[in-house]
């Protein structure tokens, strides 16, 4: 790839030396990039003020890719992992002073005694050495049962630079989602030190005999792999894998029940009866939509740059089994419309480069994929 530098120090992707795929879309042609390639179960991605993307491996290894698709070799510094069926190391994220403190997050499957649980650390990059210092343990679940599917887990920062941690509900244990004494199917806010923050709903709650745990901002969630904040309100969106159908899309309030495992459009595994009381109940939340059946969603972005205008305030969600990226418009806080554009590929993460445009990892073939204008 050819590489251009901005007076702004900001490195610009130049086009890719493989043959591009042309999607039609509703509004125009697009054209998928190669930008790199080689990868293992590539989870994660996030851009650096340089231009360069600093992305995960799930089997525990930390990677810079550079502008011209170069892939460096795993960063040193990073803690063992639970690499095992759907755990790993998982999200990766900058924190918001990252340009003067050079601190990032990133989540994984932290292995214990007894099984391995999903946690989030903190550290200080050396993108030079290929190393990460000062690695700090900020958050674990408080519980670590047996198995290897339900990890979550998404890292959104919100306005105020406090982080939001999606945690998955580790499949056998999903009774756990509705217990507020338990990290288990919640979505939890922290600080960067892993400080509770005081407007925390469920501070100073309790949930009969048991306390509640101070971290939680909602409960109620099965397997959450997609978060980004409105870039309109600030309020976090997610959405969550269902069982057979009930993938959900939902805005999450603080406090609030969004159901699993009892109120839920999912279906049991094999058999394919009902799980819960039904779809609906007056104390929970219900999704601004589900899909049925799954499309096994990963990855979100909310889409704001120039180089699509088209598609600006849509939302943009990755598909790992029906291999697709799903454009939603939405209108009033609703989703109103669904475009699915065929890529072929499990995509695993979505994100809007500085560049404009959308990038997406395609975990199939170990790739980072750009879309462009055509």
């Amino acid at each position: 790839m050819s590489l251009v530098a901005l007076a702004t120090g900001v490195l610009v992707w130049g086009p890719a030396a493989a043959a591009d795929v042309v999607l039609r879309t509703e509004s125009g042609q697009a054209r998928l990039v190669e930008v790199a390639r080689g990868l293992d179960t590539p989870w994660a991605m996030a851009f650096l003020p340089d231009g360069r993307l600093l992305l995960t491996e799930r089997p525990g290894r930390m990677r810079l890719v550079a502008a011209d698709g170069t892939v460096s070799e795993p960063l040193a510094g990073v803690p063992e992992v639970h690499a095992r069926g759907q755990g790993g190391l998982l999200d990766v994220a900058l924190s918001p002073h990252f340009a003067t403190d050079r601190t990032i997050v990133f989540s994984f499957a932290q292995p214990t005694a007894s099984g391995a649980r999903t946690a989030v650390a903190r550290a200080r990059l050396d993108a030079e050495a290929l190393r990460l210092d000062d690695v700090t343990v900020i958050f674990s679940q408080n519980e670590d049962p047996s198995g290897n599917h339900h990890w979550g887990s998404r890292l959104v920062f919100d306005r105020e630079g406090r982080l939001f941690v999606t945690l998955g509900d580790r499949f056998h244990s999903r009774d756990r989602a509705q217990a507020l004494d338990s990290h288990l199917g919640k979505i939890v806010r922290i600080g960067l030190d892993g400080s509770v923050p005081g407007d925390n709903p469920f501070v100073r709650q309790a949930d009969g005999d048991a306390k509640a745990q101070p971290e939680i901002w909602s409960y109620g969630h099965r397997n959450v792999q997609g978060a980004a904040l409105d870039p309109l309100t600030g309020e976090l969106w997610a959405h969550e894998h269902g069982p057979q159908g009930g993938d959900e899309l939902n805005r999450v309030l603080p406090g609030r029940n969004y159901g699993w495992p009892v109120i839920t459009f999912g279906r049991e595994y094999v058999i394919g009866t009902r799980i819960g009381e039904g779809t609906a109940r007056a104390d929970v939340e219900p999704p601004l939509k589900q899909w049925t059946p799954s499309i096994a969603p990963s990855g979100m972005a909310f889409y704001t740059g120039d180089a699509f205008p088209q598609w600006k305030g849509n939302l943009f969600v990755g598909a790992l089994k029906f291999q697709l990226l799903a454009r939603l418009v939405l209108e009033g806080g609703k989703v109103v419309h669904e475009e699915r554009l065929d890529i072929g590929k499990r995509i695993r993460d979505v994100r809007q480069g500085p560049d404009g445009r959308l990038w997406l990892l395609d975990e199939s073939d170990g790739r980072v994929l750009r879309l462009d204008p055509a």
